[in-house]
């Protein structure tokens, strides 16, 4: 079978769609990038908020055309969408075949042969659906999922083909989460926290590096929880440690950091390992106590001030990246006054700003939704606006240093012009770093270069290479 994947939302997500890659290939299968020529598609899914599960069910609409006018026999449906409205999605777009949840990434292979069939639960009532728009995208139940909690996480050993460029690749340590944040419904699509041994970690590591990977992003829905739930005290320190040793490994970075869960062990490691980029992803989400308190986060405004004065004293030069969601039930201007001045006193790197989305099988659906869509955009506007005002005039002051950068390849605005980034910078996410003045042909992907610093444009900084000595 020639088979097509469409990946959507977080890189957790793009790891599953790589083993299912993977799985499919090594069961003798042949992978197209051309859903046109495919005979079975997948759509991995997410459904995180109302614009990812409508982005979702747009590319499930969008490949069920092609059973129509292409060479398309079957349509599976795979993720966190299909973990949450399971039924729904096969009573209400019959062109599906199949629906495997977030659990189910094993079953690929029987899902494209047409052995793998939804697990049955008593189906959930939904609304009939505006002109244009699906009723799972407007889609209001009590009741989001009756399957029990998934259990699944790949390990070493699992077959994956890598859907990032060569030079890097995410390793999920560990699936789930234990939080009960009140704006959060990925407990119920990804299951309780589970991590994977080290030993596990570090071989999926040694063969990453043998394939000509440079750079390991480490990713779980709260990276420094890694191996509380196995009682293992400091086990992501030790774990980046053995990373560190790992030839051909050049930068280990770390994402979704919880501000709760970070340690000393994991700072005083991330200080002293060579390969361990001094980056901190921590979403925050807010900086007001009182909507932190609504939204069930252990922290303070008070407790984050004291969180980050000991990261940056613990790893100097360390580069911060946060998210904020605005517009929380019962958010006012004082609120989102609070937020800024936040924002304003510690300079964040790197900042994202969302608007809040009232999801189904959250605490907070309990809540009134109070704050008008438009207040919550202008909000959002605001924060974000400041933050690139702040990064504007930090930018700028870097002219003229001296930096090394990895090579991403070109750039997509210039031929002549190569995409790089620094340690500080994390792909897809952040800012980056543009290469001129240099003939791009001299560089492979996944090349380090030392750069010069000549200009700053918004959030990305602009550079040429030193001429070697």
């Amino acid at each position: 079978m020639k088979i097509g994947l469409i990946s959507l939302g977080c890189p957790k997500n793009l790891v599953d769609s790589e083993v299912m890659l993977g799985l499919s290939r090594d069961a003798g299968h042949e992978l197209t990038s051309d859903a046109a020529s495919a005979e079975v598609l997948v759509v991995n899914t997410c459904a995180f908020i109302d614009s990812a599960k409508q982005e979702s069910i747009d590319a499930i609409l969008e490949m069920a055309q092609h059973k129509k006018d292409g060479a398309c026999r079957r349509l599976i449906v795979t993720g966190c969408l299909a973990e949450r409205y399971r039924e729904e999605l096969m009573a209400e777009i019959p062109e599906i075949d199949a629906v495997l949840g977030t659990g189910e990434v094993p079953e690929i292979v029987n899902a494209i042969g047409g052995a793998a069939m939804p697990r049955g639960v008593a189906p959930l009532m939904f609304h009939r659906a505006a002109p244009g728009q699906s009723s799972l995208a407007s889609h209001q139940s009590s009741v989001v999922s009756r399957q029990p909690l998934p259990t699944y996480i790949y390990d070493a050993e699992t077959p994956r083909l890598l859907a990032t460029p060569k030079h890097y690749a995410y390793v999920k340590v560990a699936e789930g989460c234990d939080y009960t944040c009140a704006f959060c419904i990925i407990p119920t699509l990804r299951g309780s926290y589970r991590s994977r041994p080290a030993d596990s970690i570090v071989r999926e590591a040694r063969a990453l590096a043998s394939r000509g990977v440079k750079e390991l992003l480490l990713i779980s829905q709260d990276t420094t929880f890694y191996g509380v739930d196995r009682h293992e005290r400091g086990a992501l320190a030790r774990l980046l440690r053995e990373l560190n040793a790992v030839d051909g490994i050049e930068w280990i970075r770390l994402l979704y950091l919880y501000p709760t869960t970070i340690d000393d062990a994991t700072l005083a490691a991330m200080a002293e390992c060579d390969k361990v980029c001094r980056y901190i992803d921590l979403p925050l989400q807010h900086a007001s106590n009182p909507v932190l308190k609504r939204m069930k986060r252990p922290g303070t405004r008070q407790k984050y001030d004291a969180l980050l004065a000991r990261i940056r004293a613990r790893v100097p030069g360390v580069s911060l990246r946060t998210t904020f969601i605005v517009g929380f039930p019962g958010e006012t201007a004082a609120d989102v006054d609070a937020l800024s001045a936040f924002v304003t006193d510690h300079g964040f790197d790197h900042v994202g700003v969302f608007t809040y989305s009232h999801e189904e099988g959250t605490s907070a659906y309990a809540l009134d939704d109070d704050v008008p869509a438009r207040t919550k955009a202008a909000r959002r506007t605001r924060v974000m606006n400041l933050q690139k005002r702040l990064v504007q005039t930090r930018q700028r002051g870097r002219i003229g240093e001296r930096v090394r950068v990895l090579v991403d390849g070109p750039a997509s605005e210039h031929e002549l012009v190569l995409k790089a980034r620094l340690a500080t910078q994390a792909p897809d996410i952040d800012a980056c770093v543009y290469l001129t003045e240099c003939d791009p042909s001299t560089y492979r992907l996944g090349d380090f270069a030392e750069v010069e610093i000549v200009g700053a444009h918004g959030y990305d900084l602009v550079a040429r290479p030193v001429p070697s000595a």
